[in-house]
Parts: structure tokens; C-alpha cells; sequence
């Protein structure tokens, strides 16, 4: 195993910092950075563009040509990036090529690519062209960066975060279904963090009829909006609400009556919103498979639910959510909704057990990260 120098970890460091600039950016693409240097000069760095834009390679370079370095400069350099370079003809050119063209002594890549177009062929290539390679240097930050993508590449499905916004008693609303605003400001405006690094925003008609929300990123600024997909079994979302303003929606029913089927398709087709039949046994919007549709027609690497305690319990039974991101009020609310429907226990050796990976304060508020406890899973 390669043995790694505190500049190759700063540097590293570094291509990291550039990578989270991507976060609202490049998807379906991974989040990737790259930092060039020759000795202890940094030359160029650069992260990656909206998808069809560059790699992060490619900004790197034309950053480092932009800040004066010539050819002999970029000869014999090193290049820090956070995942393996790509080898085949996408979108863009292969990164390799570019790469070849520059003559770096050395490449260090954090995480290999998932992807099976990419996987250990980028290393191939450039070991092929006399090139030296160390890979896994901050691994682990790198793929935590890429959740959703690692994924897709290798299960064929998003990664799922669920959004809950809740009382110290668990209640997501009263009886009578008000529920804004439990919590406050810094948690909302946290939310929409999430909401801007997803590819797509899930909720239910039931949210949607109750609540008209927009289901767009509003508090932080950002390039691209989400794709909102509203899990409807009935089709009974109303053609005025605020979340069919544009076209980028998709409608997921179950089993709607035929002719209302074909009225909502015939009044939706001119804003270009499709809708999709995906049933399962039970008259439910089949949840697994929405998921590896979604990740194969849309290449969805992250899903951010803000859906009601029904469809969240729905998630959750079906082992659909791969993260929990609850913010917590500091407050009582007594007799109202819980934060997900499921059945009650008869034993507490029944119960869905989490691990939490994160907690702090935003604003007033407690925010806590969880994913399922891999043992009982």
C-alpha cells in the first residue's frame, strides 16, 4: 500500500474542498475535485461542471493554463483527484486523454469509480502510459461525498434520505394537520441544503393537497432544481397546485379510475408533465420499483423525502430509506401525527433499530442523521 506524505494528504484535502463545490452542480455526474502541483506549488484545481460541462480534470487544467503554467510546468506534475479518472467517451472526452496530453509524474486518486464503464480501467490507462498511480488516499471522505452515485452504480437504485421535521414528542403536525412551522429558520433553511444536493424531491398527493407546497430550492442558491415526483396512488393532485407549475414532475399513480386517468394525462401533457403507472398487488404505487426506475430513466442518484407520516411509514417498511435527517423542535405538541405510520409492535425485539451518524444544533433546533442499523437490516 502506498505510503502517503502530509502534502499528498493537504493536497488531497484540498481536491476534496473542490469537489463539495459540485454538490448542487454536476448531477447525475459524482461530485469530483482535482488539484494540480509541481513540488510544493499548486498549479490549477478545479472541480466538476453541470453535467455535459467539464470534468474535474479538465477545469483543473484549464485553470492551471489560465494562471500561466506552460507545458514544461505540466510535465512531470502531480494530480490530486478525488475519483478515478474517466477512460471512455461519455458526455465528455475520456480524462485519461487529457491527462496524456499534460504528462503528470504521478496521479493519487482517492476512490476508485463505481461506475462499470470506468472501474479500474481509468488506473489501467494511465499505469499504461508510464504514469504512477496511488489510489485510496481519503477514501472515505471522497465516497461520502458520492453516496447517491455509488449506488446507482452499484445496486441500480438511489440513495433515500428521508426529511422529518418534528416535536420532542414526535408529532410532524396536529390533529387537524397544521404542522408549519414546528421548527425554525436554520433548520428550514438546512433543509433546502439537502434539498438543492438531491436529484429528485419526493412527496405524496396527501402533502401536496394539504399543503401546496412548491418543492423547490428557495434558501440556498443553486444552478438546477430537483426533480419532484409526487407519489399519488388515485391521482388526486389538484391541476392548480403549485407543484405543476412547470414540467419538471413526474406523477406516480397506482390504480386511478380509467376516464380520470385519461383526463389528467390529456390537461397535464401540454405543461409536458408525464404521469406513471407503477401498481403493486396491494393498489399502492409499487415504492421499489419507482426507485429503480427512477435511477434508470432519470439516473437519480439522490431521492430527498418530504412526504406525510403515511407515506413515510410506507418507506420505511419497505426498507426503502437509506438515511433519516430529523429536526427536532424543542417543544411539546401532545395529541397529533407521528413522524412515520407503522403498525404497533408486540415486542420491543420487533422494532427497527437506527444508528445515529450525526447530531447538532441548528439554530434552536436539534438536527439528528441516522441510517439503519446494518445488523438487523
Amino acid at each position: 500500500m502506498a505510503q502517503f506524505s502530509p502534502f499528498d494528504q493537504q493536497m488531497m484535502s484540498l481536491a476534496l474542498q473542490e469537489a463539495r463545490k459540485a454538490l448542487y452542480l454536476s448531477n447525475p455526474n459524482p461530485r469530483v475535485g482535482c488539484v494540480i502541483c509541481k513540488g510544493d506549488k499548486i498549479l490549477g484545481q478545479g472541480f466538476t461542471q453541470r453535467v455535459g460541462g467539464n470534468h474535474a480534470e479538465i477545469e483543473a487544467i484549464a485553470n492551471a493554463r489560465h494562471l500561466g503554467a506552460s507545458d514544461s510546468d505540466l510535465q512531470g506534475s502531480a494530480v490530486y483527484v478525488s475519483l478515478e479518472p474517466c477512460s471512455h467517451k461519455g458526455r465528455t472526452p475520456p480524462c485519461c486523454d487529457a491527462l496524456e496530453r499534460i504528462g503528470p509524474a504521478r496521479v493519487v486518486i482517492a476512490m476508485q469509480d463505481p461506475n462499470p464503464k470506468v472501474s479500474g480501467q481509468g488506473v489501467a490507462r494511465l499505469v499504461q502510459l508510464g504514469i504512477t498511480v496511488h489510489c485510496g488516499l481519503l477514501e472515505q471522505e471522497a465516497t461520502s461525498l458520492n453516496l447517491g452515485f455509488v449506488k446507482r452504480m452499484t445496486q441500480g437504485l438511489p440513495y433515500v434520505r428521508m426529511k422529518i421535521a418534528a416535536s420532542l414528542d414526535g408529532r410532524t403536525a396536529l390533529l387537524n394537520r397544521q404542522s408549519q412551522w414546528i421548527t425554525g429558520a436554520a433548520a428550514r433553511a438546512d433543509g433546502h441544503h439537502w434539498r438543492a444536493q438531491a436529484c429528485a424531491i419526493l412527496s405524496g398527493g396527501g402533502t401536496v393537497r394539504e399543503d401546496d407546497p412548491q418543492l423547490t430550492v428557495r434558501d440556498v442558491v443553486t444552478q438546477r432544481q430537483p426533480l419532484r415526483v409526487i407519489v399519488d396512488s388515485h391521482l388526486e393532485t389538484p391541476l392548480n397546485a403549485k407543484v405543476l407549475n412547470d414540467a419538471n414532475v413526474l406523477l406516480v399513480c397506482a390504480n386511478p379510475e380509467p376516464k380520470h386517468l385519461r383526463a389528467m394525462q390529456d390537461a397535464l401533457k401540454e405543461k409536458g408533465i408525464p404521469i406513471l403507472e407503477l401498481p403493486n398487488p396491494k393498489g399502492k404505487v409499487d415504492l421499489p420499483k419507482l426507485f429503480s426506475y427512477l435511477a434508470k430513466e432519470y439516473e437519480i442518484n439522490e431521492v430527498h423525502v418530504e412526504a406525510g407520516f403515511k407515506l413515510n411509514g410506507s418507506l420505511v417498511r419497505e426498507s426503502c430509506v437509506d438515511e433519516l435527517l430529523i429536526y427536532q423542535a424543542p417543544c411539546f405538541l401532545g395529541d397529533g401525527l407521528g413522524m412515520a405510520n407503522i403498525a404497533s409492535l408486540n415486542q420491543l425485539s420487533d422494532r427497527q433499530d437506527w444508528t445515529i451518524i450525526d447530531h447538532r444544533l441548528i439554530g434552536g433546533d436539534l438536527r439528528i442523521r441516522a441510517v439503519p442499523n446494518k445488523a438487523k437490516k
